[in-house]
């Protein structure tokens, strides 16, 4: 869990990103979005879910940095709005 908490700490993102995806939030559906962008249901541990999303926010993140032509803002930001929605459903004492 540590791991996980550190890594979630150590997010840094440009603040219009994660202004957009807090906008995001509240139009959020666990049940409609979370398996079309994480490719898993939410019966999965919400621990397991929270670090697959970030495996996948991170992948996004170095297509932004490297400028490739394949990075697409949207996506980005739907995969940061379902990290911040599983990372409020996670108990108290292993939030960040």
């Amino acid at each position: 869990m540590t791991d996980l908490n550190s890594a979630l700490a150590r997010l840094r993102r440009p603040r219009l990103l994660v202004r957009a995806a807090r906008h995001g939030l509240s139009e959020y559906n666990r049940k409609r979005d979370l398996s079309r962008i994480s490719g898993q249901s939410g019966h999965k541990e919400s621990n397991a879910l929270v670090a697959n999303l970030m495996e996948q926010e991170e992948q996004i993140e170095c297509t932004r940095r490297a400028g490739d032509a394949a990075y697409s803002i949207t996506r980005h930001i739907e995969v940061l709005v379902a990290l911040m929605a599983e990372c409020q459903l996670l108990p108290r004492n292993q939030r960040v």
